[in-house]
């Protein structure tokens, strides 16, 4: 049985919510715990053995995912293609457009994921799972929301054999407390259901959401796998520092010597962190829990690190602290100089509560407290403090700032 995988990057101009950390890199290449967003996907779904192939498919243009696609051929030893939209056609039309290199070799199934969601994916039971339901033509992986949260996303009605009997996205009333991952493993005869509703619709952007989905729910063509492992979306910037967390805990349970400790650091260590070996740390920093450095960072005597990411190349000063940050590439944080944000996770009190993904201001047209996030080459000054702020890049800041958006 062979499979293959399409992954849905997007483009620029559908990164803007990640600003100003997009502005750098594409956002599937943004580090969280050390490798690029996509490249966790790439890498959960080449546990699946009889994996042939898999491809991007977004906006982008090619050369700025072609170092990263060489690179992940070579380190997972599975060709990885991509393949740019010339416009947008929704989740559906892009995958209809490149039909052609999507069903070369036969795959028995294919995987559709979007782009920015992030979690621990159980890809081979959704596999054995599909193999069972031989009369189905998809599956879509699904986890619970709270009441309120759920009219976020898609909303999925199953039954206890696991048979969507209704589909809806982002419903305006309570539809369901079970919604949609964003993955979809799918069987090729899903392509005729695609062209038959392009052909009966006359559109061109069609969407496996609004328009696919809730046809086969109604022909009992479509099933759910539902799953209590960690998930969330990364629509924003600040989003990446939970997926952050939660990836160096994956680490922890299955890939421990991808972490840090005393001995091979030579620093203090607290809880889960990721140093990438050309940092250079001083002995006296202490650095977590839920930390992750990029390469060729340096941090001097004194440093406090926790519940942040610093980028490749930053240099941290003497006895300065980050707390709940992300530090962008080649910025420099002054000696004693604070720099912090705003904690963002679920209501833990509050049972199956999702990441909100809140906008910049509230209604009174305030910030709302979230990270502190620096840019690119941003330079903050020795003793000064940058509290729930976001700093575009290479900005010079010569004094202390609460609360703004620094442009």
């Amino acid at each position: 049985m062979s499979l293959k995988a399409v992954i849905l990057v997007g483009g620029a101009q559908k990164g803007t919510r990640f600003r100003p950390l997009s502005f750098q890199v594409p956002k599937p290449l943004f580090p969280i715990a050390g490798i690029p967003l996509v490249e966790h996907h790439i890498s959960q779904l080449c546990d699946l053995s009889n994996l042939s192939e898999i491809i991007l498919l977004g906006f982008y243009k090619k050369e700025e995912l072609n170092e990263f696609i060489i690179q992940s051929e070579k380190k997972y030893n599975i060709p990885i293609r991509y393949y740019q939209e010339e416009e947008s056609l929704g989740t559906c039309g892009g995958i209809l457009a490149f039909k052609d290199k999507i069903l070369d070799l036969n795959p028995e199934k294919f995987f559709v994921l979007n782009g920015d969601i992030c979690g621990d994916l159980p890809v081979t039971e959704m596999v054995n799972f599909l193999s069972e339901e031989k009369n189905k033509e998809g599956l879509i992986l699904t986890t619970e929301a709270t009441r309120d949260q759920s009219v976020n996303y898609g909303c999925v009605v199953a039954d206890e054999n696991g048979t969507v009997l209704h589909y809806v996205e982002k419903p305006t009333t309570f539809v369901s407390t079970r919604i949609s991952c964003g993955i979809y493993l799918l069987r090729p005869s899903i392509f005729n259901a695609i062209e038959n509703f392009k052909r009966t619709s006359g559109n061109e952007q069609i969407w496996f959401e609004t328009d696919i989905f809730p046809e086969m729910a109604s022909n009992n063509s479509l099933c759910a796998l539902y799953t209590q492992r960690w998930w969330s979306q990364t629509k924003t910037a600040g989003a990446a520092l939970y997926a952050n967390r939660h990836y160096l805990r994956l680490y922890k349970e299955r890939h421990p010597t991808r972490l840090a400790n005393k001995e091979k650091n030579n620093c203090i260590i607290e809880g889960d962190v990721y140093i990438d070996s050309t940092a250079k740390i001083h002995p006296t920093a202490k650095i977590g829990p839920n930390v992750s450095i990029g390469s060729g960072v340096v941090i001097g005597p004194g440093v406090r690190i926790k519940e942040s990411i610093v980028l490749s190349k930053s240099i941290i000063e003497q006895h300065a602290c980050i707390l709940y940050s992300i530090i962008g590439w080649g910025s420099q944080v002054g000696c004693w100089a604070r720099v912090e944000g705003t904690s963002i996770a679920p209501n833990p009190n509050i049972p199956f509560a999702k990441l909100d993904n809140k906008v910049l201001f509230n209604n009174d047209g305030r910030l709302n407290p979230s990270l502190t996030i620096l840019g690119s080459g941003v330079h903050v000054a020795d003793e000064s403090v940058v509290l729930n702020c976001v700093v575009l890049p290479f900005k010079e800041l010569t004094s202390s700032f609460k609360n703004q958006i620094i442009l």
